[in-house]
């Protein structure tokens, strides 16, 4: 069962956020974001948008308050509701149902710098790449956030590289965009509805040859964080196990 409220516009960007029981900053987040978007049109990366509120299964006032804001901003808020957890599922019904050239996402804490959200979009607007996304390893970026994150983003993030050759560096910076293009061509393919979603899409547009641009951002931790830690581990250490796999039938394909 899905709810809409909104319609898809035919806009140079969807940027998409999704949420799950966010009641307490969702408003905020939604207008601090509108607010700069609205006004940093008129230097640097100019493109048309749309914010699009993607809820999965909340089960307290986030999905009211999303309706409110798509109601009280036609055509710049829109929001949908999925009956299911997953931030990857939302993503895929959100981005899936978009009218737009480009289509994006960022965590509703708003922890990567949104002024840097015209990097993200209009690198791919003017066609400089077919994903981008943003990079906290970078030695440019610039984080704020606790000794145990650090140690665990550098150690999966490692292992991408060492056991599935991962060519990027950050794989779960919540600050992604793909072309309409390439994700008509990548979502049907990816099977994750959690949070490995952002390493499979990277993985898989790495393996199809997309040009990929990772750039460093400005970030800060969300001391509210609701990610339980210890599950997405095991989750993601599952999921690079399944894409070992898949990626080593697609080089065998390739090669015959």
């Amino acid at each position: 069962m899905v709810e809409r409220v909104g319609r898809p516009r035919t806009v140079d960007a969807d940027i998409v956020i999704p949420v799950y029981n966010e009641q307490e900053q969702l408003a905020e987040s939604v207008t601090i974001l509108m607010n700069h978007l609205a006004s940093s049109q008129i230097e640097g990366w100019a493109y048309t948008w749309q914010i699009v509120i993607a809820d999965n299964a909340s089960t307290d006032d986030t999905w009211p308050i999303a309706a409110r804001l798509a109601s009280q901003y036609p055509g710049r808020v829109r929001a949908v509701r999925i009956a299911r957890k997953g931030r990857g599922r939302a993503l895929k019904l959100a981005w899936g149902e978009s009218l737009a050239r480009v289509v994006a996402y960022m965590d509703v804490d708003l922890s990567t710098d949104i002024s840097q959200t015209g990097t993200l979009v209009g690198s791919l607007v003017y066609g400089y790449a077919d994903v981008s996304f943003g990079c906290r390893l970078f030695d440019e970026s610039e984080v704020t956030r606790s000794a145990k994150r650090e140690f665990i983003s550098r150690t999966y993030n490692g292992m991408l590289r060492v056991l599935l050759g991962a060519a990027f560096h950050d794989a779960q910076c919540g600050f992604k965009a793909m072309t309409s293009a390439a994700a008509r061509h990548l979502l049907p393919y990816i099977q994750d509805d959690e949070w490995f979603f952002d390493t499979e899409m990277l993985l898989l547009a790495q393996a199809t040859g997309m040009r990929m641009y990772e750039f460093p951002v400005r970030w800060v931790e969300d001391p509210g964080s609701t990610v339980n830690i210890p599950d997405t581990v095991k989750k993601d250490l599952k999921g690079m196990w399944r894409m070992n796999g898949t990626l080593g039938r697609m080089r065998l394909a390739a090669a015959v």
